[in-house]
């Protein structure tokens, strides 16, 4: 992700929002369609039961998400770990209208719209702290998605962010102009 100067919260937001997605993706186009499905132990979740649960999480946190609670009524957390999408296409689908729903909600909003006040679980938080809280969460599992795709697709791996052994080398692009810090 591109470092871009900002003072724009909701800009800042959105690139953020922007760059774990792209993160993710970079990580699930490294392994083989059949890891996306592994469990490494019976606690652990798979790529795809993770991105199903973000897919969930993201329907029913950003639709109407200025006028109802987050946590909609018509969503069943539990079964977010169940049975996942049976391919990498229906698995990717998934990912995309999750995603989708975080932008419309997101991109139409103004500054001034950061001191609204939205629910969650009945909680309430301002807009901006509601953003904060999904992209801690998201990040979070966009992080285990990584682990996994590193782990699943060591022999096949390239790395996302700046190569291990390679710092000096990523510094020196980076105050040449050539590469981003972000």
């Amino acid at each position: 992700m591109a470092l871009e100067f900002t003072t724009s919260y909701l800009a800042d937001s959105l690139g953020l929002f922007r760059y774990y997605k792209k993160l993710a993706e970079r990580a699930m186009e490294q392994v083989v369609d059949d890891q996306l499905f592994t469990v490494l132990d019976v606690e652990a979740n798979s790529i795809a039961i993770v991105v199903k649960h973000m897919a969930g999480n993201m329907r029913s946190r950003w639709s109407d998400f200025l006028t109802s609670d987050g946590e909609k009524p018509s969503r069943n957390r539990d079964t977010e770990f169940e049975n996942p999408p049976a391919s990498r296409a229906e698995l990717m689908q998934v990912w995309e209208e999750g995603w989708a729903q975080v932008f419309q909600a997101l991109e139409p909003l103004s500054e001034e719209d950061l001191a609204r006040t939205v629910t969650i679980r009945g909680e309430a938080h301002s807009v901006m702290q509601a953003i904060n809280r999904q992209i801690a969460h998201y990040s979070y599992h966009v992080g285990q998605i990584v682990l996994l795709s590193k782990h699943l697709g060591h022999d096949r791996w390239t790395a996302l962010t700046v190569a291990r052994n390679r710092s000096a080398e990523f510094n020196r692009k980076v105050a040449a102009g050539e590469a981003s810090q972000r």
